[in-house]
């Protein structure tokens, strides 16, 4: 009996016939964590002896590969200037170079300073250069990844990707890491051109877009458990990857992109940590991870979230960095997780004004203007929304300077603007007498409720239920309770709020934004009003119930009216923190809003502004201007050894 079962089973095995794959492979070399792609970019020759003093690890070797019309006498130098724009690459990876042009098989050389080289003969012109790892017992080249801890919890997945156009998990981690380990390949791969203007620029996806390959749980874990892995990857997410950015993973969303507060509110997944100030302040929602991910990693160059109702602008003004809310409808939303059709934009946080064009140009196309390749005329006219009249803070001393700079900029003057006093007095002649805040307070929540719970609730729980015995999935308490006031809303409640929507649209764009036909000014004027000045939102404090994200607010304003609103980073402020008991420093940004389709005009503004001086391009660390972050200090750097036990 036991013979039969075992003949039965080989046979089983055998019909099956077993599949052996390689995942990659993590190694460490000269200190640093490498992961070694499955996917080979080309083969070279070598014979199996030429190569017999570089460093081999289950038969693969560290070697670059040089392209182009370079003589042996130049390679010190590239090597250098390598090393340093690249993180990946490192002298150590020279001790075998793959040259382009040399016409002799082998030589050895001193190339690194105390080093041996040998110098290859390279006939193969399709691999860029780079460092690979050389597979020996065939010739095959593999792409180098290095390997970095995701410290601030950003991220839901690492991804590579795969030779037919999709994604899969990459198989690394960091030894000692209790943290996800994301894996970047080496920028040296990668070469600008006008087709491909985001060549080597490493993204972060924000985990409501689906990408072929892989899976996605929009913050829910029943969800990730529910679905399969995507067939496609969305137009926006397409865009950008036919542009040449290189998507290293999904970010961390709150759960079906509402907005959470970290103690309270985020069961099924832990919110990110901000890495500014004392490490525990909220990181703001629904594109937590793109902002978390964006403060915290230089390795990472700009993540792509959404902004519904501030999703985007909330994570940038807390953590310090450039994000936008773009016009409406100026790309396509397919393959993405709705929380509004109506309202959801796709957009970016960034740390450089630079790439921050060529991004919106990649994934805007044609709805996109730029103008970095013009001088602008930019408005005269700014309004301030609920600005400080006076430097009574060392934040409104940053705002109010900011004003000041901006208005002797541009050549003209700053007023202050009341939004409700305006609409009292111009409002369209069909409107109640209701006051504005009256108007439109249950407008967003009504509008996203209504359309969420029919379009993700409700064939969510439908497929959950047949897949287990008619239960329903776990859900977070704010999109629970969100939807819950959409179910006590009629179709015909839904309907007076479009209304409402449109109309203040109208005259909002008509009366006090309107655009201009000069497509070098585009605006009528600026409008500005705080994003953050300062203050702290610890993430260990518990909140209130949560409800229906009911109100009227300055950060409704493009949500309702389709105009652009970009975050703009200002400075950061000294303040005592309730974590540390240690004065840290904390963001002060501004919000600023143009015409509709003028969103170009603020990318070039900010690359102005900052090549005026009057900003500084934000970087990573505690604060804007860098500076360890707390979280991330090692006690071996402070002269700490041993670990401390109190018995």
């Amino acid at each position: 009996m036991a013979r039969s079962l075992v003949l039965l089973i080989f046979s089983a095995i055998s019909a099956a016939s077993a599949q052996l794959a390689s995942t990659g492979l993590s190694v460490t070399f000269h200190d640093v964590n490498y992961y070694i792609s499955p996917f080979s970019s080309g083969n070279v020759t070598i014979s199996p002896t030429s190569l017999s003093k570089v460093p081999s690890v289950y038969g693969f070797k560290p070697v670059t590969v040089v392209q182009g019309a370079v003589a042996q006498s130049e390679l010190p130098g590239l090597f250098t200037k390598w090393a340093a724009s690249d993180d990946v690459f490192q002298p150590a990876f020279a001790g075998a170079v793959f040259l382009a042009g040399k016409t002799t098989c082998v030589t050895k050389k001193e190339i690194v300073p105390g080093a041996s080289t040998v110098l290859v003969a390279l006939s193969n012109t399709k691999i860029p250069s780079g460092p690979y790892f050389l597979e020996m017992a065939t010739g095959s080249l593999y792409p180098v990844y290095r390997l970095y801890q995701d410290f601030a919890g950003a991220f839901v997945e690492s991804l590579i990707p795969t030779p037919d156009g999709k994604f899969q998990p990459m198989s690394a981690q960091i030894a000692g890491s209790s943290s996800l380990t994301i894996g970047v390949p080496s920028r040296l791969y990668f070469t600008k051109t006008a087709e491909k203007p985001l060549a080597g620029v490493r993204l972060g996806v924000k985990d409501i877009y689906r990408l072929a390959g892989a899976k996605g749980s929009n913050g829910n874990r029943a969800w990730y458990n529910l679905y399969p892995a995507s067939k496609t990857t969305g137009t926006a997410i397409q865009r950008l990857v036919d542009a040449g950015a290189q998507i290293v993973g999904l970010q961390k969303t709150s759960q079906f992109a509402n907005g959470e507060s970290a103690t309270s509110d985020w069961v099924d997944y832990h919110e990110p940590f901000n890495p500014r100030g004392d490490g525990y302040q909220d990181t703001s929602s629904s594109s937590a991870g793109a902002g978390a991910s964006i403060a915290a990693y230089e390795w990472l160059d700009i993540a792509i979230g959404s902004d519904t109702g501030g999703s985007i602008r909330g994570p940038a003004g807390v953590q310090g960095l450039f994000g936008n809310r773009p016009s409406h409808g100026l790309v396509s939303l397919d393959n993405v997780m709705p929380l509004s059709p109506t309202l959801d934009t796709p957009g970016f946080l960034i740390r450089d004004p630079y790439i921050w064009d060529a991004a919106n140009a990649a994934l805007y196309g044609e709805n996109y203007h730029s103008l970095v390749s013009i001088k602008p005329k930019y408005p005269k006219k700014i309004m301030t929304l609920g600005f400080p009249t006076a430097a009574s803070t060392d934040a409104n001393a940053i705002l109010i300077k900011f004003v000041n700079s901006l208005a002797t900029f541009v050549g003209g003057s700053a007023s202050a603007l009341n939004l409700a006093n305006e609409w009292a007095a111009t409002k369209p002649a069909g409107a109640s007498s209701a006051t504005l805040s009256q108007l439109l307070n249950g407008t967003y929540a009504t509008i996203i409720t209504k359309e969420q719970i029919g379009l993700v609730r409700e064939p969510f729980y439908k497929d959950y239920a047949a897949a287990h015995d008619g239960r329903t999935p776990f859900v977070n308490p704010v999109p629970l309770s969100r939807w819950a006031y959409g179910d006590s809303i009629s179709s015909e409640g839904l309907q007076t709020e479009y209304k409402t929507k449109e109309m203040f649209m109208d005259w909002f764009n008509s009366k006090i934004l309107p655009p201009v036909t000069d497509s070098a000014q585009c605006s009528s004027g600026f409008v500005l009003y705080v994003a953050s000045s300062g203050g702290q939102n610890p993430r260990n404090a518990y909140r209130s119930v949560p409800g229906a994200p009911l109100g009227f607010s300055n950060g409704r304003i493009s949500v309702f009216t389709e105009v652009p609103d970009s975050v703009f980073p200002l400075g950061s402020v000294p303040s005592k923190s309730a974590i540390t008991n240690h004065v840290e420093y904390f963001p002060v940004a501004v919000d600023i809003l143009v015409a509709k389709g003028c969103d170009g005009l603020l990318v070039k503004l900010a690359q102005d502004l900052v090549e005026a001086g009057i900003l500084a391009a934000p970087k990573t660390g505690a604060t804007i201007t860098g500076g360890d972050v707390l979280m991330k200090k090692r006690a071996e750097e402070m002269g700490v050894r041993d670990l401390r036990y109190v018995d």
